[in-house]
């Protein structure tokens, strides 16, 4: 892409309505624009963005054997009295009427949804286990919408659901869901912590947050050194072997680490002190085991192999998906913008022409355009008419990894300047071996 003909509506003051780091970048790079308050219009590079992160979370979904569909935002008040929660959700469900004057709702989840489906389509234990998901817009109305998209009223989530004949089964999928964002995270570019959490309206006493560490954190943290130091790396993990996604599950989730709201300070304490931490953490994602309290409700049975009625046993398990996206500028900024993983980058490099109008630059840089594009990779090519500062400065607003500088000097010795975002090191190196090199780094991450 030309950023000349790109749409790119950067802002060079702080916004005064922004409180938080990923806020003010996302709304200086031209990320978002807010519609109401806790609602935003996803601007082009923003939703690059939210793509990238949508795509990690459905490939390792499925890599899990999750199955996806899509579940309508509307949804009748009907399934939610019928469970009990209508009443109890709180006044952050948006409640309406049809034309018809019927109760609807904005879906805040979709237990009752979900939970309807299966009931209508599946009767035989045979057909478990089953595990479906969704990504999908939500509305729930926050009090105090704050922070951007960190604490929005509208979000992006994915939120899947399992169904299994007995407990232990249920809490295999619980596991093997836990494997599967512990993946997902990573490849994000981030270190989310599971934590023993409370599971709020959902229900169910079995639950996991997944929190990243930021200074600006909702929730206060406390953890074990240790935890900071696994990582899922390149292990190959058999999704259907209950052995081996609950040796992941005892691994991460042994050492202490939990919120303010369920710290336990004796335990704590048993910690070694050298090792004791307290920091900030950003929710990302929470997984919960609820039993048969929907199935009791709604009448979500199967047939078992005895021939009798039994109810399923179901969890669910949300991954926020726009919030990843302020959540991974919280953990990795500078004060000159955004820094992003390669793995969610908006594009792979950026082009800085510094004379343009030179034929000589001009021509090096289309060549590093069509030789980077041929490997299926997205360059942004700076080709405005602005001063280098200028367009240095853009592109350490909104982050790409990798930076190609061309100018005529360098050109005369056949050279180009290849620059980390993250470490701010250039090496000088022909067009040639910069655009191998910068492919290689992307081939390693798949």
């Amino acid at each position: 892409m030309r950023l000349s003909r790109y749409f790119l509506p950067v802002l060079k003051e702080n916004p005064s309505e922004a409180q938080i780091v990923s806020h003010r970048l996302m709304l200086r790079a031209g990320m978002i624009k807010q519609s109401a308050a806790g609602i935003y219009s996803w601007l082009p590079l923003g939703f690059k963005v939210l793509r990238k992160i949508e795509n990690i979370v459905h490939e390792e979904q499925q890599r899990a054997g999750h199955i996806p569909m899509l579940m309508p935002t509307l949804q009748p008040a009907d399934l939610w009295k019928e469970s009990g929660r209508y009443d109890a959700y709180g006044p952050e469900m948006l409640r309406i009427k049809d034309r018809q004057d019927r109760d609807m709702l904005y879906g805040p989840t979709n237990e009752e949804m979900i939970t309807d489906i299966f009931r209508s389509h599946v009767g035989s234990y045979k057909d478990l286990p089953l595990t479906l998901y969704h990504i999908q817009w939500k509305f729930r109305d926050e009090i105090r919408p704050r922070f951007g998209v960190m604490r929005g009223r509208e979000f992006l989530m994915k939120d899947g659901y399992n169904f299994d004949l007995t407990q232990e089964d249920a809490l295999h999928a619980y596991n093997r869901h836990l494997v599967s964002y512990l993946r997902s995270y990573e490849r994000m570019g981030l270190q989310a912590i599971p934590m023993r959490a409370d599971s709020g309206p959902i229900g169910g006493d079995d639950t996991h947050e997944f929190l990243v560490l930021a200074e600006t954190g909702e929730s206060e943290v406390f953890y074990d050194s240790q935890i900071t130091d696994l990582n899922f790396g390149d292990r190959e993990i058999d999704f259907d072997s209950v052995d081996q996604c609950q040796a992941v599950l005892e691994e991460f989730t042994s050492r202490y680490a939990r919120t303010d709201e369920t710290h336990d300070a004796d335990l704590f304490a048993q910690v070694p002190a050298e090792r004791q931490r307290t920091a900030r953490g950003i929710e990302v994602g929470q997984i919960f085991y609820f039993g048969t309290k929907y199935s009791d409700a709604m009448g979500a049975t199967v047939q078992g192999p005895d021939g009798k009625a039994t109810p399923v046993h179901m969890g669910s398990h949300g991954i926020g998906v726009s919030r990843l996206v302020g959540a991974i500028i919280e953990a990795s900024h500078d004060d000159k913008g955004i820094i992003w993983p390669e793995g969610v980058t908006p594009f792979h490099v950026g082009i800085v022409n510094l004379k343009q109008g030179d034929e000589e630059a001009d021509t090096a840089c289309q060549a590093l355009y069509d030789s980077i594009t041929a490997l299926g990779l997205e360059p942004l090519y700076d080709d405005r008419n602005e001063r280098a500062g200028g367009k240095f400065a853009t592109m350490d607003l909104i982050g790409l990894p990798w930076r190609i500088t061309v100018g005529p000097r360098g050109l005369k010795n056949g050279v180009v300047e290849l620059t980390s975002r993250k470490t701010g090191e250039s090496e000088e190196m022909t067009p040639e071996v910069a655009v191998e090199k910068v492919a290689a780094i992307y081939r390693a991450i798949g």
